[in-house]
């Protein structure tokens, strides 16, 4: 197995879109993979992101052997905020987000105690206009923030409260594996969510998260969360307007607030998408692409998109919250 550093390897450069590297994989992409392993890695490392094209990727099977050979474990996704397919262990659909509407930056699980390092992506069917896996790095984004809502969102952290139910995002068995009762329960205590029964028997919980973490790795501050995404004024405004008409602005599938349980305004919301688009980096899809990235360092979303569109999606490399320098205290037990 090759251990080139990742300046062996010839990664284009170009403001406005990621690292790119075109690859000569000769129809076979997996053992490419495994040849340059360590040097793609040491690129994302470097730049935290990478898009290799040239792969030619084919099929669902060929895209799980090249997951494999890049990361050094695939996760069971968790806590899930919308419903994927799954193609095999490890292996996902997208999220299912309606194709009209922006998916605003994320960082893949976030809300959890151990989370993805790397996330892949890899396009089997490239959609006709639109669909742009867009990036932006989170210390840049950080940086780009007001000191006093940093500090706030420092020293607070963000709350998100989510309302399970049958219609709207992912199922309870769906987000947990599981539908009883008991499981469910004890998943919530091990991992610091408080949780309560509803009358209707849906499931009601909230848990408080750092907003800025250190990378594990290089020590950077980042801007790591879900705060935006998961907020109702992220929402298209007739979207917001019937969730709020059929479930009541109390009980809505999933938002998010300060750590003290404070609202966020529109306004914060609306500062924090700007921020991100003021650094995103962005190019579309081509069939058989493979997209890379670190999930700590680098804020994923996806643009509008017209056409079929289809891209799997892997999460890897466990990292623990509390390896992370994490600003609020989370006692789970």
């Amino acid at each position: 197995m090759s251990s080139s550093p990742a300046a062996l390897l010839d990664v284009d450069l170009q403001p406005g879109k990621p690292p790119i590297l075109r690859a000569e994989a000769i129809g076979d992409a997996p053992n490419w993979t495994a040849e340059h392993r360590n040097a793609l890695r040491a690129t994302v490392a470097e730049h935290g992101s990478v898009l290799v094209r040239g792969l030619s990727l084919r099929d669902e099977a060929e895209i799980g052997a090249v997951f494999r050979r890049m990361a050094t474990g695939l996760m069971t996704e968790r806590e899930s905020f919308a419903p994927r397919r799954p193609y095999s262990d490890g292996v996902y659909s997208a999220s299912k987000w309606p194709p009209n509407q922006q998916m605003c930056m994320h960082h893949e699980m976030s809300y959890t105690l151990d989370f993805p390092g790397l996330v892949l992506f890899a396009c089997l069917r490239a959609p006709a206009v639109g669909g742009a896996t867009a990036m932006a790095d989170s210390p840049i984004v950080l940086d780009a923030l007001p000191t006093e809502l940093v500090e706030r969102f420092e020293g607070e952290g963000w709350l998100l409260t989510r309302n399970y139910n049958d219609e709207i995002g992912a199922s309870l068995a769906q987000a947990f594996g599981t539908d009883d009762r008991a499981a469910v329960e004890n998943y919530c205590r091990a991992n610091a969510i408080e949780f309560e029964w509803r009358p209707d028997g849906g499931l009601r919980t909230r848990q408080r998260r750092s907003a800025i973490v250190h990378h594990p790795v290089t020590g950077r501050r980042c801007w790591f969360n879900q705060i935006a995404f998961l907020n109702e004024w992220t929402l298209a405004p007739e979207v917001r307007e019937y969730l709020v008409d059929v479930y009541g602005a109390d009980a809505m599938p999933f938002n998010t607030s300060f750590g003290d349980g404070d609202p966020i305004g529109e306004d914060v919301v609306q500062l924090l998408n700007e921020v991100y688009q003021d650094n995103t980096v962005r190019e579309s899809w081509q069939a058989g692409d493979l997209l890379l990235v670190d999930n700590i360092r680098t804020a994923h979303g996806r643009e509008p998109f017209e056409g079929s569109r289809e891209v799997l999606a892997a999460m890897a490399d466990a990292v623990r919250l509390a390896d992370c320098s994490p600003t609020v205290e989370v006692t789970a037990g």
